[in-house]
């Protein structure tokens, strides 16, 4: 596989895996658990597969969040709830929302689960806590259930990835999205007000990124900025699409004619909305 099928596997992997964000079923079932406000019920849910973690790995694991808005949900959030009761209600309420706005996966989860965890199971977890973490847990035994805990263990093997590489480049979590929003034209509040940072984070952040010749005094990438986002973008890839070596071309080939219908279903209904703080485009690349 090359690093052009990573990146549409990705998009046509990720709305699958967002649910757990944006569907009622989720923000339910993280009250119910005994999680308090939605960043609790966020922070919590996508932690839990790592245990009772300090506010600190989850700052290091989730990487562009502000420290402060970490800090207001963990490790309180294991008071009200353990990560073990958290898991179960996360991966019952995905599935849930699954059914519901993707009719077809019932259907589709049996062809495409085996294709999934063999990818998964192929993947290298090295510098990768989040995928690791949830390649460890229990399989559900609902099929639907089962797809959605294996897209969420390769979007956080992405992820770590792309984390490594933001890094590497010596980008800090503010930096990323202001140059993230410049690059991609997505508003800045959008991704400044979820991740917690403030006006002046933002403009401190700019003022680093303009000094390294990355963006120009309008906030407008230079040449340099795109080339660096492109570089990013593309190095991410490379590295995502390893684990995939593990299925053939035609085995790469069925496994994106299954997951499209489910994502236009997913999309179709509205659930996730755009622009997004998660940086899905509109549209998945399969179309």
């Amino acid at each position: 596989m090359d690093a052009a099928f990573a990146r549409t596997v990705w998009q046509v992997l990720e709305p699958l895996h967002a649910v757990t964000y944006f569907a009622p079923e989720s923000h339910e079932a993280n009250r119910e658990v005994g999680l308090r406000g939605f960043w609790m019920g966020y922070f919590a849910s996508r932690a839990a597969p790592l245990g009772a973690v300090t506010a600190g790995v989850v700052e290091a694991a989730f990487f562009n969040f502000h420290p402060a808005k970490v800090r207001r949900a963990i490790p309180d959030a294991w008071g009200f709830a353990s990560p073990e009761a958290v898991v179960r209600a996360r991966s019952e309420a995905a599935t849930a929302a699954l059914r519901r706005v993707a009719p077809s996966a019932a259907d589709a989860a049996a062809r495409l689960v085996p294709l999934l965890e063999r990818t998964v199971a192929a993947a290298d977890g090295a510098g990768r806590p989040l995928f690791a973490a949830n390649r460890g847990l229990p399989t559900p035994q609902d099929p639907v259930g089962a797809l959605w805990q294996a897209s969420t263990a390769l979007r956080e093997h992405r992820g770590d990835g792309h984390v490594a590489v933001l890094t590497a480049e010596g980008l800090d979590g503010c930096e990323v999205h202001v140059l993230f929003a410049a690059c991609a034209g997505v508003p800045a509040a959008v991704l400044r007000d979820n991740r917690g940072w403030s006006e002046e984070d933002w403009q401190s952040a700019a003022d680093r990124l303009r000094a390294r010749g990355l963006l120009v005094s309008d906030g407008h990438p230079t040449a340099e900025g795109r080339g660096l986002r492109t570089h990013v973008e593309a190095r991410t890839d490379a590295l995502a699409v390893r684990p995939y070596d593990a299925l053939t071309q035609a085995e790469a080939t069925r496994l994106l004619d299954l997951l499209g219908p489910l994502t236009d279903q997913v999309l179709a209904s509205g659930i996730i909305p755009f622009p997004n703080p998660i940086g899905l485009p509109p549209r998945p690349a399969h179309r």
